[in-house]
């Protein structure tokens, strides 16, 4: 089975009795390292109380769509952008309809229309209910919204009906959610991501750098061994830890980036680059440290090499993908920036806000590349990351089929 390990998962049980076994699955989930949240529907209070989830998640249980705890009261914007995934679970017939009509009359009903995340649904209802043509069009809409439905499973139900509707076993059912975080699409491929930042030495103490917490790299190095890449990670130094099954270089200055991007990139299928390096160094480091004692201190700076266009230089080969951290005009030094440097892609992002970018777990960007610019709304860096991949994978192999 694949790892759930820190993936930030909600729980949205509806009113029905197969209610109980939610408590089951949110063991499980937490057993393979998922951090989950539990949101219930006022049907479901019926069947099972929010105390048991509480005490078995460790964190409160969410009912209300107004929260005043909530940040502006906005409860079900804060929890949509947390997830990573959405499971519904158990979802009832009357659910389903509500998801389908995008009605947001509960909680739950807001934070599926307000969510980025991907979303699961396990049906569980009467057999008679499950096949009439009514549920059964509702389901295939949302399967047109790509939307992930687990079972039904077949059986005896509390009713004493046989047939099928009832919610699929927690076993099954994680086994199916662990799938959904490997997509397969860069099956294969060797992707080297450079992350964090860089620091240029002034003495043994002190160093030039910048703010970058490395998150955003890290976030698409996860999302690309999601989808089946082999990762190389070239780092700067972060307080955060690397992803599992990743390659990871360590560095301190941009000319020990370069050295491992142009050495990592010679076999590379696609280059993201996505560290804050240091546009300037020391032209001499001071080999002790320099004392305090003078009221003034000049520094001579020179130019660092520019890691993104020697990479996309000397490999033609490669899919290329630059970050570009702006605090005004960003539309336009990105596109400049594509241009110039001969990237297939650039991630654009708006530095000049306190909500998202710099050390912030959530961001917002701009993908632009030759031909369009599509905006990305503000979403966690884990979903915003995945999301990226997911689009990185179809332009690469949209330009590998071009040139075939």
């Amino acid at each position: 089975m694949n790892s759930l390990s820190n993936k930030r998962i909600i729980i949205g049980i509806t009113g029905g009795i197969a209610a109980y076994k939610s408590a089951e699955i949110l063991r499980r989930l937490q057993d393979q390292g998922a951090i989950v949240k539990v949101v219930m529907t006022p049907g479901a209070e019926e069947f099972i109380r929010p105390l048991t989830l509480q005490a078995l998640s460790g964190s409160p249980v969410h009912t209300g769509l107004l929260d005043e705890k909530a940040e502006a009261g906005m409860g079900h914007i804060e929890l949509a952008r947390w997830a990573d995934l959405l499971l519904i679970a158990p979802a009832s017939a009357d659910f389903i309809a509500t998801m389908v009509h995008g009605k947001a009359d509960s909680l739950l009903g807001a934070i599926y229309l307000a969510t980025s995340a991907l979303v699961s649904v396990a049906p569980a209802m009467n057999q008679a209910m499950w096949c009439h043509p009514a549920t059964l069009d509702n389901i295939n809409t949302l399967v047109k919204r790509d939307v992930d439905i687990i079972g039904p499973g077949n059986g005896i139900q509390a009713c004493g009906d046989t047939g099928p509707g009832r919610m699929e076993q927690p076993e099954l059912l994680i086994e199916q959610l662990a799938n959904r975080f490997t997509s397969g699409k860069l099956q294969g491929k060797k992707i080297v991501i450079t992350a964090g930042p860089t620091r240029e030495a002034l003495d043994p103490v002190r160093y030039i750098s910048n703010h970058s917490s490395g998150k955003m790299g890290y976030a698409l190095a996860a999302a690309a061994i999601e989808a089946g890449a082999y990762v190389t990670l070239i780092t700067g130094p972060v307080n955060i830890a690397p992803p599992a099954r990743c390659a990871v270089i360590s560095i301190s200055s941009a000319e020990d980036m370069l050295d491992a991007a142009m050495l990592e990139a010679k076999d590379a299928h696609i280059f993201i680059a996505t560290a804050a390096v240091a546009d300037y160094k020391a032209v001499s480091v001071e080999a002790e440290k320099i004392k305090s004692t003078q009221k003034t201190l000049t520094l001579t700076l020179e130019k660092n090499p520019d890691i993104l266009s020697s990479v996309s230089s000397a490999y033609q080969q490669l899919f290329v993908v630059g970050f570009a951290a702006e605090s005004r005009d960003v539309q336009a030094y990105a596109q400049d920036k594509l241009q110039r440097k001969n990237l297939d892609v650039i991630i654009a992002n708006d530095i000049s806000r306190q909500d998202i970018g710099f050390n912030s777990d959530e961001n917002e960007v701009s993908w632009i590349d030759k031909d369009s610019s599509t905006l990305l709304r503000k979403r966690n860096k884990t979903q915003l990351a995945r999301d990226l991949i997911e689009k990185i994978a179809t332009a690469y192999r949209s330009e590998q089929l071009s040139d075939a």
